[in-house]
């Protein structure tokens, strides 16, 4: 008896082995409802369950450009109209993810998709939807097209005949009747649903609260920082004055100061709150996708920083200020409200451009995120002049305002231009307009690194700067802060050099914009000699795939191709055994073999001299097929249109797989040269054995 324990024990085990890195099933469960809400107004609401540790992007996705959004279409009826935008409800998830660059939006657990419509009476509402979902190893393949409808039977009249065979999804999707949802829950028990609940919203919390706790202290910092900008940094002086004026004890001194910090505050987190509740906590988070907004804020970043440099001066008009300014002689604290209302406005164009910024990046936090920003900001703000106006005699202490603030706000011109390039970057790979690839962006920020350190150094003069400090013996010379400011903006150049040819910039990679737009002096098409010498080149859907090529192939000058036909026809010719690199421009692992594995000597030598890669991009589908290549799929029961599906199909239907990364190995004929594959695995002694195995495989089939 425990001989045959022990047997079923290890065969279940080879079972299980046998079965991993196959077909992953997707465990998304989707279902639709009508909800009325009152007279011919309803929601049409998409639920999806995601699997645990699963997500799926926001429709906003941020990130570099490469995320793909969930989508949701309503096909047109005259008895339907929809009314506004389709809304995500749920709890949005915003942080970095490992190689991708930037923030990126996304969702765990549950969500819904909400569209408010008029239904004029009873019908069918048909549409589809496409999606993808996400772990921390890899993303399934776009679902394509998965048709749903929703039956109306409580808006009055008789259903159309039409309608119904207009709208019918296939049988394998879900139909879902206006109130009859309990029919298309997922099948799991109360208790296990209620234990699920219960630790996601706990884990949710905690995410929540971390990232909060960041947010304050990052908008504490800038708003310390913000006091050393010219237009605050001039108002302390004023501020001591006033309060030495007013304040007839100790004790009144002390407490009119806090009064003065606590409106401060007040003024700034009421400010970032109403613009939360104004335009809504989605739209900020939106601002940070749009190319619109970043296009406006590229602007906005490069005319400060003009300004900064001496161009012109931005103030606003002169009747605020002295609107503020006339109140704040009245009443205890009233008067003390407007002169910190009055700080406010005047500060605006040192304090601007961190404060639109940071309501964006808060936004991110939904209704909290703004309020806790804003707090955080006006605290390090108003903490200094707190202090100053409690302990008057600490002014004498500090530098005098003088030509050290006018080369203060100089360099915060440079800066301002940098930070420029990055919403102009944002932009730029959301349209596809290719004006700022890597190398460019990487150049400019070079320029303006060593601009800056010149200008430390005294060796570039701005109009309106003053004369230099000269030493006992009548000579120019560099203070001991500018000089290491200066030593720090030129190791940013030279730390910057290298990107130029394509180093990774760890340290930045969520400003510059991601490797896939790099090509730099041509490198990302240097060709392999082997294929030179054939007269054999990859032809098909380079245009549209070479920049998404990862750095290690540019690098390397490793030739790689996008079509499988192609593949197998230039392995007739230069009588090499194929690897096909089922891949996704947006999968994570994928870069991580890349970078890890490919890059090594021993791999990359292998690749470049023994192989043809094709790498097979399964969830680009944008590249639409002709029509007369696109063809029904009875594996997947969806309709081929572009290139990734087909590559997709391709991948379930002759290896049986459909995760990525994911590499096979064909010969010409395409006949598997070893079974199963290679899926995500960073052992380089482990992959090189695998190759030489294939490379063996392959001759012993060619004798």
């Amino acid at each position: 008896m425990r001989f045959f324990k022990v047997s079923l024990i290890v065969c279940l085990s080879l079972l299980a082995y046998a079965g991993f890195g196959q077909i992953t099933k997707d465990n998304s469960k989707w279902s639709f409802e009508a909800k009325k809400k009152s007279g011919n107004n309803y929601e049409l609401i998409v639920h999806l369950q995601l699997p645990k540790d699963w997500h799926i992007y926001s429709l906003k996705p941020g990130g570099d450009g490469m995320e793909i959004p969930p989508e949701i279409v309503f096909k047109g009826n005259d008895k339907v109209k929809l009314v506004g935008p389709l809304v995500e409800k749920g709890k949005l998830i915003s942080e970095t993810m490992d190689g991708i660059d930037g923030i990126v939006n996304f969702f765990k657990g549950n969500v819904d998709y909400v569209q408010k419509a008029t239904i004029q009476s009873n019908t069918v509402v048909a549409g589809f939807y496409n999606y993808q979902i996400c772990d921390d190893h890899m993303c399934l393949p776009q679902t394509p097209n998965k048709k749903f409808a929703i039956t109306i039977t409580d808006a009055g009249g008789e259903i159309a005949a039409a309608d119904t065979a207009t709208a019918a999804p296939p049988a394998d999707t879900t139909a879902a009747t206006a109130g009859a949802m309990a029919a298309s829950t997922p099948d799991i028990t109360k208790k296990d649903s209620d234990i699920t609940v219960a630790q996601e919203k706990k884990e949710q919390k905690a995410e929540e609260q971390k990232s909060l706790l960041w947010l304050f202290l990052a908008a504490f910092i800038g708003g310390l920082a913000a006091v050393i900008t010219p237009c605050v940094y001039s108002m302390i002086p004023i501020t001591v004055s006033f309060f030495t004026k007013r304040s007839k004890s100790r004790k009144e001194g002390i407490r009119n100061a806090l009064y003065y910090a606590a409106s401060i505050i007040m003024i700034f987190t009421v400010l970032g709150v109403l613009v939360s509740l104004i335009f809504g906590a989605g739209a900020l988070n939106s601002l940070s996708t749009n190319w619109i907004a970043n296009m406006f804020f590229f602007v906005v970043f490069v005319v400060f920083g003009i300004s900064f440099l001496g161009a012109f001066e931005i103030t606003l008009p002169s009747s605020w200020t002295n609107a503020t300014d006339s109140k704040a002689g009245v009443g205890s604290f009233s008067g003390i409200f407007f002169m910190a209302l009055t700080l406010v406005i005047v500060s605006f164009s040192c304090t601007g451009p961190i404060v639109g910024p940071l309501l964006v990046a808060a936004g991110k936090g939904g209704i909290a995120g703004p309020a806790v920003g804003m707090f955080g900001f006006s605290v390090g703000l108003a903490l200094p002049f707190a202090l100053f106006a409690i302990f008057p005699g600490m002014l004498n202490k500090i530098a005098s305002s003088g030509g050290w603030l006018n080369q203060v706000k100089v360099v915060l011109g440079f800066i301002e231009l940098m930070l420029a390039l990055k919403f102009f970057s944002n932009a730029d790979l959301s349209q596809g307009w290719r004006l700022l690839d890597r190398e460019v962006f990487v150049a400019l920020w070079i320029v303006l690194a060593v601009l800056i350190g010149f200008y430390l150094l005294g060796k570039i003069k701005m109009s309106h700067d003053d004369k230099p400090v000269e030493n006992v013996y009548g000579q120019e010379f560099v203070s001991i802060p500018k000089l290491f400011m200066a030593i720090g903006a030129f190791a940013f150049a030279v730390y910057l050099f290298p990107g130029m040819w394509g180093a990774p910039l760890n340290g930045v990679s969520a400003f510059v914009p991601p490797m896939g737009t790099f090509d730099a002096f041509g490198g990302s098409s240097a060709p392999a000699v082997a294929h030179e010498d054939n007269g054999v080149r990859p032809i098909k859907y380079v245009s549209d795939m070479k920049r998404f090529e990862p750095q290690v192939v540019t690098t390397l000058g490793l030739e790689t191709y996008f079509d499988y036909d192609e593949a197998l026809a230039a392995a007739k010719k230069l009588k090499k055994p194929i690897m096909l690199d089922f891949t996704g421009i947006n999968c994570v692992n994928c870069r991580k073999m890349e970078s890890q594995v490919w890059s090594k000597p021993e791999v990359a030598k292998r690749l470049k001299e023994d192989f043809i890669v094709v790498s097979l991009y399964c969830d680009f589908n944008k590249l639409k097929l002709p029509k007369d290549q696109q063809y029904f799929s009875k594996e997947q029961n969806v309709q081929i249109e572009s290139v990734g599906q087909k590559n997709t199909d391709l991948q379930v239907v002759k290896f049986g797989a459909n995760s990525q990364p994911f590499y096979f190995y064909v010969d010409e004929n395409g006949n598997k040269l070893i079974e199963g594959g290679y899926s995500y695995d960073p052992d380089v002694d482990k992959f090189v054995k695998h190759l030489d195995k294939v490379k063996e495989n392959y001759k012993k089939s060619h004798q």
